[in-house]
């Protein structure tokens, strides 16, 4: 269980932060020159150096995105100019992709991004500019919307790139593509000029998931534990009955893949989010703000609390919960996480993803007179940033292109490297791993110097009752 640190506060972690940008700058220079138009998608790295990894698209919008973060966080313009380029001249096919669920991952990092900085002022607005980055967060979200599939209940989710019958947990936190196309007054056009809301399909998707990816302790199954997340559902496509859990990345579908736990836990907490900023007639059809918002809630808090339950105390997760090697390690949920050890690896980039919704869904619940629960969400985000800015987790070495180490792909496939004289994955970076860390440094550090608050759909809208 994590050992969370209630006096920790986002200003004590500024001079790590400004560490880790100053590391993170080298990192990203060196992908940029190693991976020049032509040379594939940078996807994890292999003994320091980043190589590709196909299966789907779905890293490219993370390295051009940690570019623009980077600028963000430090003024830097040559990152700025460098994502703004890549962005324009390379991330087209990546808005039109009718095979993949990823949208919000790759789109909203980077055009998303640099509309943000717009709206936000800290680059010159630009009519033509600020219209080209909307024309291509619209396309996205209604492409990602299009993959749609109904369920027997009269509901629906966007399907996952292994086809109509999979539900992914990954997907709730591409549901951002689909905020910021409805956001801008964007539609699925479909037969016969039936236009389709994107807010429609984003809360049905959203709903979906909660009642079949996330368990609540109820006897759902032999399994079911409060909080405990399901890779994939699947679902008879002929009639959209629900069928079975199942996973493509974890051990079991009876077990928690964590990085599928953690795409949860943020999705939802910035789903919440962007809920305060819809008035309540838009939210009338979906039985209203506080039926939308109990499920939403009960999904994050759920996930949330089995996240500190679950994983080891300095706030790292290993790659899944029933993975058969822990029984190896003893209790090794009352100590710190070993990536060095010979049973089973950590994943670093579950705790980034997962600390930043700690930390958002902790927020919200201060917000809405929660104090203490938020407080304790809260502050076991800073504890899990706090473990990733120091190493073993945070990388050093310059000879090394990832900034985040010990992060775990596929390993049923056994894609990760596995270098000399161990018996696990460790010691490698990941694209999105780097992504989530520079993102969740810059929500912090944002917060740390009082500066706006950091969201996709910025600037933030004042908040209806």
């Amino acid at each position: 269980m994590i050992q969370i640190d209630h006096q920790l506060e986002p200003a004590h972690l500024l001079a790590s932060i400004e560490k880790m940008w100053q590391l993170s700058a080298a990192k990203i220079l060196a992908i940029e020159e190693a991976f020049p138009r032509g040379a594939g998608t940078p996807v994890f790295t292999v003994a320091g150096k980043y190589t590709t990894q196909g299966w789907t698209e779905w890293t490219q919008g993370f390295q051009f995105g940690s570019a623009i973060l980077q600028y963000d966080a430090t003024g830097d313009e040559r990152f700025l100019n460098s994502g703004r380029r890549n962005t324009v001249e390379r991330m087209a096919s990546h808005v039109t992709h009718l095979g993949v669920h990823d949208h919000g991952f790759n789109n909203v990092s980077t055009y998303g991004n640099l509309r943000r900085l717009m709206l936000e002022g800290r680059i010159p607005t630009d009519a033509r500019e600020q219209e080209f980055y909307e024309l291509a967060l619209k396309a996205s979200g209604a492409i990602q919307a299009a993959r749609w599939s109904r369920t027997h209940d009269g509901r629906g989710y966007v399907y996952s790139f292994n086809g109509p019958h999979s539900l992914f947990s990954d997907t709730i936190r591409s549901l951002r593509a689909l905020a910021l196309a409805d956001r801008l007054g964007h539609t699925l056009m479909a037969e016969n000029d039936d236009s389709i809301s994107l807010l429609d399909r984003l809360i049905q998707h959203a709903r979906t998931t909660a009642e079949y990816n996330v368990y609540y302790g109820t006897g759902r199954d032999s399994y079911d534990v409060r909080g405990r997340v399901v890779h994939e559902s699947i679902f008879n496509p002929n009639d959209g009955r629900y069928r079975c859990p199942s996973t493509q990345q974890g051990y079991s579908p009876f077990s928690t893949w964590t990085r599928g736990l953690a795409w949860i836990i943020t999705g939802y907490a910035e789903q919440l989010e962007f809920l305060q900023t819809l008035d309540d007639q838009t939210l009338q059809p979906y039985g209203g703000r506080s039926e939308v918002r109990s499920w939403m809630e009960q999904a994050a808090d759920a996930t949330c609390a089995f996240y500190l339950q679950h994983t080891p105390a300095d706030g790292i997760p290993y790659w899944d919960t029933g993975a058969p090697g822990l029984a190896q390690l003893g209790n090794y949920l009352d100590r710190a996480a070993d990536p060095f050890n010979g049973f089973e690896p950590v994943d670093s980039s579950a705790a980034a993803i997962a600390a930043q919704g700690l930390l958002r869904f902790g927020r919200y619940l201060q917000q809405t007179d929660r104090a203490e629960q938020g407080a304790r969400y809260w502050q076991a985000g800073l504890t899990v940033l706090r473990t990733l800015l120091d190493e073993p987790y945070l990388s050093t070495r310059e000879d090394h292109q990832g900034l985040l180490l010990h992060t775990i792909y596929h390993r049923p496939r056994g894609w990760d490297h596995v270098p000399p004289g161990a018996s696990i994955p460790c010691g490698e970076a990941c694209m999105w791993g780097d992504y989530h860390l520079r993102e969740l440094a810059l929500y912090v550090q944002r917060i740390a110097r009082d500066e706006p608050y950091y969201t996709f759909f910025a600037p933030t809208p004042q908040t209806h009752s």
